[in-house]
């Protein structure tokens, strides 16, 4: 087993010690009609994020996100890759998983040109067809191929927990990013996805500096037990059961100082101001 690297996104000053030192919006929050990719850069500035996270490979023309990304200031220090789930890495379809191997390197290509620093991968999905220690061993084969690819760009893969039935303890996340002996791997940690079943604080505490970024989102129990499993996201960022004071904790604990990407239902300008605000008070507590 190698040594955890250090968090690669760290970003450490005397001004900004805080966990969640920088705040990001996904692209496709933005729900303002009729706005250029350059108005969406500017309209996320004004409302004072750090960065825009965009899906890859898109068809948003790179050179026009690249000079918004320049005249506005803002950063892209991420990708998701967009093709994850219905290009698994783990389907029993081999020209499926070639599929989700070549977007992952086209999103890491992308991702290089906009100087990103990660780009999330969903690792692959238990469901019928697909057992557990299938998917694991696929998973493992398939993102080995892909590896070379991160040195040669200098982008990492940050794989991200959902609810896709894998990777299910963050003791055995830890061992899978583990597996590769390889520094350009680690995890993107979404803490709401993980309230559904256990504290956040116990991913946070396992996975450790594997945590290359954090996915900001809110989760009711409440919600869950009384309408149903998916309402639990249906509540407002500070308003569920992430215990953020602590997140923070527990982020700064694991020396976790960096990028922290709001995920979140979109809207227009009032509704992403109010979003701020929020996560603003979150990163604060």
């Amino acid at each position: 087993m190698h040594a955890p690297t250090k968090n690669q996104d760290a970003i450490v000053t005397a001004q900004t010690p805080r966990p969640l030192a920088k705040l990001s919006l996904k692209w496709n929050m933005i729900e303002e009609d009729g706005l250029s990719i350059l108005e969406k850069f500017q309209l996320t500035k004004d409302l004072g994020f750090d960065g825009i996270e965009i899906d890859s490979p898109g068809d948003l023309p790179l050179a026009e996100v690249i000079a918004a990304r320049d005249k506005t200031g803002l950063t892209v220090p991420g990708v998701v890759n967009c093709q994850h789930w219905q290009l698994p890495l783990t389907d029993p379809d081999p020209a499926v998983r070639q599929a989700c191997v070549d977007a992952t390197i086209a999103a890491l290509d992308e991702a290089q040109q906009l100087g990103a620093t990660t780009v999330l991968l969903v690792p692959g999905v238990v469901k019928p067809g697909t057992s557990y220690k299938t998917a694991y061993e696929l998973a493992v084969s398939e993102i080995a191929r892909i590896l070379p690819h991160t040195d040669r760009t200098g982008v990492s893969l940050a794989i991200e927990n959902v609810w896709n039935d894998f990777l299910l303890s963050p003791l055995e996340a830890a061992r899978f990013i583990d597996t590769f002996e390889h520094p350009r791997i680690g995890w993107y940690f979404d803490v709401g996805n993980v309230l559904r079943y256990v504290r956040p604080v116990d991913w946070i505490e396992a996975l450790g500096q594997r945590i290359f970024k954090i996915d900001m989102k809110e989760f009711s129990l409440k919600k869950m037990d009384a309408e149903g499993t998916w309402k639990g996201f249906d509540v407002a960022l500070g308003d569920g059961d992430c215990d953020w004071p602590a997140v923070n904790r527990a982020l700064s604990a694991v020396g976790y100082s960096g990028w922290a990407s709001v995920e979140m239902p979109g809207g227009d300008r009032k509704h992403l101001a109010d979003l701020k605000a929020r996560a603003d008070r979150a990163v604060a507590a």
